[in-house]
This record gives structure tokens, C-alpha cells and sequence, in this order.
């Protein structure tokens, strides 16, 4: 039944097709419309479910081969990408409990926002995400799983900006898109490493493969996939995107930060195990990124006001725990324990809008002493640490301003060389460049500017002549005018370069590019 594993990510992304394709041909969208939309996706998602469920028993009961081999997608040389799906062990399992979560949450959402504005929207970007989330817990690839990891990831972004009329809305999907590409491009080193090390792209055989792997190039691929793990699951110093992501639909923040999709960087560490397990280095980092994210999410979970946010926070502390039971070698556990968190928090996130109602009667138990009377705890805890400002100020200026001086300089040196016509001020030749320049000179004789009027203003004027023919004549035609302009530039220039070459942001690239040449000599 290793065949099944093909349909499970197909159906969702056929359906999906479809909604768009319609969506395209006809913008009418009416009750009946929505009706039908929902039925199709409910149906694709059922069907889904189904087939995973089949898959797992099949598996369960020894009658799989451990992977089905669909075709080749690329060749080149010693480069083949294969569409390989898994059929046993663990990522059956959890493409099982997945495609449940994705059909109670699909179910829910159908009376949660039903006649809501964009709610065809909304299906169409959920059953993308089904079929995103599938491929990452089946894909025998890492390019295939990588494909996943984007589809999820932009489905993310889609729904956090679901009420895109709303200003934080926006900004909030454009923070945590931008985020989570930290973790995809290490993820893409992870997946060139893989290639260049293994020889191969194919989860089971980097898996076959571990124990001949020397450890430095294990740490350096187990390091990459950690980094797009920590990214993925709201890890240290990567947790504010979650809180942030929170500003989507309810059945939205359910199933992609509460259980689903939140989950996907430790699903991919416990894939990999025998790579981490050649790595000691990364197994003691995810160690202490797991507990500093833990003890990090439980202090500033305390002073949350809304439930969202507190909730968030809880996950990012469990998952930190799950990331030190990975490091600790504790696999099963960790295995046993995302599965288990997966279910509790879909069900949280789903009943949050409900809390008001079930905390009646229910009061919250206070803090311990000992953290009550730590006002300074307290003043950081609500401000999260301040870990947003921090980031901000480290990366994000450093990064906007040097993109900026690049802009600068591929407007006025890249554009003026090459001649682009895009710029309504580009000078297209040199030659145009020394019209321009006699121009400027010489503007004072094409307009009215200088010219003096009256007998003082005659005497002024004819003075001012004659002192320019003298200064022309004798005394730049002397040094060469092309001369003194060319050092007042190189002295702008210097003085330039050093007020940049001492800004923060080129200093460390100027460390990495020594670095970089020290390590290649």
C-alpha cells in the first residue's frame, strides 16, 4: 500500500487548483459558492486523512517497504532529485496525526468564518498548506521537503495578513515572512552540504550514510538544519515571530503555531537523528537554546494579558523542552511528547475565543513569592525582554541602512556608468556628463542671476568678468581645471569611505571578508 503515500499531498494541492482556477474564471462569489468550496476542501482534507490513517495501519502491521520511489524530477551529472515519499516509521505517524489536526481544524473553520470576508480565500490558502505540511512529513527528499517548508511558510504569511486592510496585520505577516527566511536559507546550505558531503539528497540514504560522515562536516550539516529548525519552531533568538503570527483567524493561529506547523522544526530534527547523534557540538546547542527558551517563555508567559499571546508562549516553552530531549538523546520521549503537544494546544487554540466562559468560577493561582517581590523581573517580563528592539537594532537598522548605501551607490555610480535610462537624472555618456558640468559653469551668462543692474551694479558685474577671465586664463588653465576638480572628489570620496568603513555594519563585513580570505589562504 506504499502507493497511497502519492495521493495524501495530491489531493489538498488538486483542490486547491481548482479553487483558483475558478476563482480566476469567476470573481461572483455567493452562499451557494462558498457551499461548494467548503464541501470540496472538507472532501480533499477527508480523503487525506483517510489515506494517511490507511498508510499508518498498513505500516503498522509490516506490509510497507519503507518508501515508494514516484519518479526522477532532475538529473544533472551526480545531482538526482527523486520524488521519494516515506512509508514507515515516524514520519507516518506524524503525517496521520497531522492530516487529522488539518480536517478537525478545516471543520471548524467552516462555521468559525463562514460568510466572512475572504472565506474562499482562506480555504484555498489552507488546503495549499495541507498539501505543504504533508510534503514534509512524507517527502524521502530534502528538496521535496524544502518545497514544503516554503509552501507552509507562505501560506503563513498569507494568513497572518488574512485582514490585509489592517496595518499591524501586515506588518506582523511581513516581520515573521522575513524571520523564517533566516531558517530557509540555512536550510538551503543544509540541503547543498547534504549534496556535497553524502552525495545524495535523500533523507534515508544521508541517514545510511551518518556513521561515515567525519564529524566536522556532520556538525556543519546537523548545525544548518538546527538553525532552520530553532527558526521554524519559535526558538531563541527567534521566538517574538510567534506572538506576532497570532494576528491571524483563530482556526488559522490553531493549526499552523498551535499544533501543526510550529512542530516542523522538531519533526525535522528527530528525522535526522543519526546526523545530530554525529554531532555533539549541535546536540549541546539545542540543549541550551531549548532551556534558555524555556525558562525565557515561562517567565514572560506570566504577565500575557490576552490569551493568544499566553498560549504562544506556553508552546514555545514546550517545544524548547522537546528540543532538550532531543539533545539529550531522549528521541522516543521527544517523539511521544510533540505528538501529545500537538493535540492539547489544537484544542487550546481552538477554544480560546471560549475562555471567558470556562474561566468563570476558575481563577488563576498566583505567582510564587519569590517571583512576586522581583519588580525588575517583573518590568522585563511585559516587556518581553526587550528581544524585538534588541534584534532590531542589531540586524535590522544594520541591514535597512546598508541597503540603503547600496541603493545609493547602484542609482548614482552603477546607473550613470551603464548609461540606464530608468533614472529620470542618469547621464547616459561622459560626454553628456562634461556638457552637464559646462553647463553649471556657465549658467550665470543664460539667465538673469549675476547680471547687475544700475552703475554699481555694471562695475560689479565687469569686475567679476574680468576676475573669472584672469582665474581661467592664468590660473586653472596653469594647474588643469580637470585637476582640481578630480582632487576635490577624491577628498569627498576619502572622507566618505572613512565615515562608512567605520559605521558598525561595514566593520563586520569587513571582519567576514578577512576571515573569509584567511580561511580560504
Amino acid at each position: 500500500m506504499d502507493y497511497l503515500v502519492a495521493l495524501i499531498p495530491l489531493l489538498p494541492l488538486l483542490v486547491a487548483f481548482l479553487i483558483g482556477i475558478n476563482f480566476l474564471i469567476s470573481h461572483n462569489v455567493s452562499k451557494q459558492h462558498e457551499h461548494i468550496t467548503s464541501i470540496a476542501v472538507r472532501t480533499a482534507i477527508i480523503l487525506s486523512s483517510l489515506l494517511a490513517i490507511a498508510l499508518l495501519i498498513s505500516d503498522l502491521l509490516g506490509n510497507n517497504t519503507g518508501s515508494f520511489h514516484v519518479g526522477q524530477w532532475l538529473g544533472s551529472e551526480r545531482l538526482n532529485i527523486e520524488l521519494r515519499f516515506i512509508t514507515s516509521g515516524f514520519s507516518v505517524i506524524t503525517a496521520a496525526l497531522f492530516s487529522v489536526i488539518l480536517l478537525i481544524v478545516v471543520q471548524f473553520s467552516t462555521y468559525y468564518l463562514h460568510r466572512e470576508k475572504g472565506f474562499i480565500r482562506y480555504l484555498f490558502i489552507f488546503s495549499l498548506f495541507s498539501t505543504g505540511m504533508m510534503l514534509i512529513s512524507l517527502s524521502g527528499n530534502a528538496v521535496v521537503t524544502f518545497i514544503g517548508w516554503e509552501i507552509a511558510g507562505l501560506c503563513s504569511f498569507l494568513l497572518i495578513s488574512y485582514a490585509y486592510e489592517r496595518p499591524v496585520a501586515t506588518i506582523n505577516a511581513t516581520r515573521v515572512f522575513v524571520t523564517n527566511r533566516i531558517g530557509d536559507a540555512c536550510f538551503i546550505f543544509g540541503i547543498a552540504l547534504t549534496f556535497y558531503y553524502a552525495q545524495t539528497t535523500n533523507w534515508t540514504d544521508l541517514n545510511a550514510k551518518a556513521a561515515l560522515i567525519n564529524t566536522s562536516h556532520a556538525t556543519v550539516i546537523a548545525l544548518c538544519f538546527a538553525v532552520a529548525a530553532l527558526t521554524k519552531s519559535a526558538q531563541l533568538p527567534f521566538s517574538p515571530w510567534l506572538a506576532r503570527a497570532m494576528e491571524g483567524p483563530t482556526p488559522s493561529s490553531a493549526v499552523f503555531y498551535g499544533s501543526v506547523m510550529i512542530h516542523s522544526g522538531v519533526f525535522l530534527v528527530i528525522l535526522l537523528q543519526p546526523i545530530f547523534e554525529r554531532a555533539p557540538f549541535v546536540m549541546i546547542l539545542l540543549v541550551i537554546i531549548g532551556l534558555l527558551t524555556a525558562i525565557y517563555s515561562f517567565i514572560v508567559g506570566l504577565t500575557q494579558t490576552d490569551v493568544k499571546s499566553s498560549i504562544c508562549f506556553a508552546i514555545t516553552g514546550q517545544i524548547g523542552l522537546m528540543f532538550i530531549e532531543c539533545g539529550l538523546g531522549f528521541w522516543e520521549l521527544a517523539s511521544w511528547h510533540m505528538c501529545a503537544h500537538v493535540i492539547v494546544r489544537a484544542y487550546q487554540v481552538l477554544t480560546s475565543p471560549s475562555l471567558v466562559l470556562y474561566a468563570n468560577g476558575n481563577p488563576m493561582q498566583p505567582v510564587s513569592r519569590e517571583l512576586s517581590h522581583l519588580r525588575w523581573l517583573y518590568n522585563s517580563s511585559l516587556q518581553r525582554f526587550w528581544l524585538d528592539p534588541i534584534i532590531d537594532r542589531a540586524l535590522v537598522r544594520p541591514i535597512h541602512r546598508l541597503g540603503q548605501d547600496l541603493d545609493y551607490f547602484d542609482n548614482y555610480v552603477i546607473d550613470r556608468a551603464m548609461g540606464s535610462p530608468t533614472s529620470r537624472d542618469a547621464i547616459s555618456t561622459l560626454v553628456q556628463l562634461e556638457q552637464k558640468i559646462k553647463f553649471a559653469r556657465s549658467g550665470y551668462d543664460a539667465n538673469e542671476f549675476g547680471r547687475g543692474k544700475g552703475i554699481a551694479g555694471k562695475i560689479f558685474e565687469w569686475t567679476a568678468s574680468a576676475m573669472s577671465w584672469f582665474e581661467e586664463r592664468l590660473v586653472l588653465r596653469g594647474i588643469g581645471i580637470e585637476m582640481v576638480d578630480i582632487g576635490k572628489e577624491l577628498g569627498h570620496l576619502a572622507n566618505s569611505f572613512e565615515k562608512l568603513i567605520l559605521k558598525p555594519r561595514y566593520l563586520v563585513v569587513f571582519v567576514i571578508v578577512v576571515l573569509l580570505s584567511a580561511s580560504s589562504i
